[in-house]
Parts: structure tokens; sequence; C-alpha cells
């Protein structure tokens, strides 16, 4: 059992060693913070935290460092709750509030939470697979061609270009559109694919093929954004902690160009409505990605849940990473439903 000395000896510790990368010694702590111990003192508090594998001595040093489980013992108890300033809510704001359409959006947060957290940002797309369609709009842009839209609720926008081979005038397109979307509007898009089944029948034989066009436009739209898929950003962050990796970051890049790994964990980070979850280390079990850890937020879109979140070494600031990625969430869910 530790005591509550122990426990901001722990502190302490993880401060230290996230602020100065240097295994901590007693004698440093004693200097630093305002125990009012001895030195001894602190070296028996220092033996209970081994004991308890919560701190672990280098082979080169006789400082100690934190575990992944003195890392978990300090997110969930010891951390302290904090805000991100004045002048990083305004720039989160301004920033997010010139994206001009849904993917700039994301891309734009994964760029920004990188730049406040200084590691590897990761935005999950929403799957439109439980999103409903809003509307479907035609439009000419040239003599044979047309563009096909796809307006989810959630915001999500995906669009096709349809090759008809003929000309299509005005009334004719007006007709498609109209019914075309009395077969998908209102449905989600999963049911939306099946819907369009027998389309293009119930047009006379020369629309036929551009119907049969615009239900294979559609229903290609609805299987690609099925995938899920990430939005990466600060992989450039990994080489300043390359030292925390043991000098190897092929295993964390290729998790992060796969995404497969990345998704997989995120996935696994059960998430309650305003928590920051957090998996540290060896808690994941990706042997490659043991000296990482990844915190992630949940935001909503059009009534699903998805992640925003940071992938970086263990020896980060928790407290200060997690503020970033609560603001970050909060204010991309109040865009989404502005």
């Amino acid at each position: 059992m530790v005591s509550q000395r122990g426990l901001d000896v722990l502190r302490a510790i993880v401060q230290d060693y996230v602020e100065s990368r240097e295994p901590v010694g007693s004698k440093s702590i004693v200097d630093r913070h305002n125990f009012g111990v001895s030195p001894a003192t602190i070296r028996n508090e220092m033996a209970l935290l081994e004991e308890e594998n919560l701190i672990v001595a280098p082979h080169t040093s006789s400082g100690r460092v934190p575990t992944d489980k003195g890392y978990r013992i300090f997110v969930d108890h010891l951390a302290e709750t904090r805000s991100i300033s004045g002048a990083q809510r305004q720039a989160i704001e301004r920033f997010l509030d010139e994206s001009h359409d849904y993917d700039d959006l994301l891309q734009r947060t994964s760029r920004l939470l990188s730049q406040l957290t200084r590691q590897v940002a990761v935005v999950e797309y929403p799957s439109l697979g439980g999103a409903k369609v809003q509307r479907i709009e035609l439009v000419n842009i040239s003599n044979e061609r047309l563009l096909c839209i796809l307006i989810a609720d959630n915001g999500r926008i995906d669009q096709r270009m349809i090759e008809c081979g003929r000309d299509v005038s005005e009334g004719e397109l007006n007709e498609l559109s109209l019914r075309a979307n009395g077969f998908v509007d209102g449905r989600s898009l999963s049911e939306a694919q099946g819907a369009l089944n027998g389309f293009s029948s119930n047009f006379p034989p020369d629309s036929q093929a551009v119907a049969t066009g615009i239900a294979v436009a559609i229903t290609d739209m609805v299987a690609a954004n099925r995938t899920q898929k990430l939005a990466v950003s600060g992989a450039a962050n990994l080489v300043r902690t390359e030292e925390d990796f043991s000098g190897n970051l092929f295993p964390v890049l290729d998790a992060i160009e796969e995404q497969v790994v990345l998704l997989k964990l995120m996935c696994e980070l059960a998430l309650d409505t305003d928590e920051i979850a957090v998996s540290i280390g060896s808690e994941h079990g990706e042997i490659g990605l043991r000296a990482a850890s990844l915190m992630a937020g949940s935001y909503s879109s059009g009534g699903e849940n998805s992640m925003v979140g940071i992938l970086g070494p263990t020896r980060m600031d928790y407290s200060a990473n997690m503020a970033a990625v609560r603001a970050v969430s909060r204010y991309l869910s109040k865009l989404l439903h502005s």
C-alpha cells in the first residue's frame, strides 16, 4: 500500500521526468519540491514505489523513471485537471471556423491538435453507414457529364462524376433528381443502397442508362464511406521524441501509415461522454507501440460518436494533453451541431 507521501513522490517523479527526460533521484526531488523531509526519507518512499512496480531504475542511472503502471496511477489519480488558455481557445475557434467543408474541418482539427500537443494527432472520420440521406443533388457539368452529390444529415458530403454518353436536358435532370430523392431521402445510407435496387427500371428506356449511372454513383459513395479512415498529422513530432522509443520509430511510423492498428486501438478505448481515455504502453498489447501512449476523446456528428486523439511517447505531459484533446473535441462537436 502506497502512502499519500509516496503518491506525492510519484507525482514529482512523473512531472520531473516528463520535463527533463532524465531519471529522477531523491536529492533532486528534495531540491525541487517542498516535501520538508530528508533525501533519506524520499529514498525510502522511492524504494516502496519500486516494490510496487510504479518506478524503475534504468541500467545507466541511479535515478528512477515511471513504469506504465506508475503512469497509470498518475493519470487516474494524481494528474491535475487543467483547462487550456484563453489564447489557445481563441486559436482553436479561429482556425476551425475557417474550414470550408467537412473534410477540411477534420484535416484542420488534426493539424491543430498536433500543434497544440506536439504529438501525432488522429481524427477518426465518422462512418456514413449510420447516417441518413438528407438529399441528392445532380448538376450538369458538361454536355455529357453529371455530378452526383450525396449530402448526409451528419454534414458529410461526397460526390461522383457520371459519364452519360449524351446530353441530359434540364427537364430530365429534374425528374432524375426528384425520383432519386424519393427513393433515398430520409433513409440510412445502408437502407438507401438497398432502396436503389430497380431504380432505373422506373424510367423510359432512353433514360435508364443515366439512371443506372446515378444508382451506381450513390452505391459507390455509400460503400466508400463505410470504410473507416483517419486524418493524421504531426508524424514529424516523433523525431523530437525518438529517444523515448529507444531510437526505433519504425513500428510507430508503420502503425500511422497503415492506420489499421490505430483504428483498432481507438475502437478499444471505451469512452463515455466528455471522457478522455488513455491507453499507456503495454496496456494496448501492440508490441511495436509499447513505448507509446494513445489518448482520445469523442466528438458527435449526426448522432454518432467518433474519436479524436493523440499518439506519443509514454513520457508526455498528460495533464496538458488531456486538456487540449478535451477542448478540441468539444469545439469540433459544437461546430458540427451549429
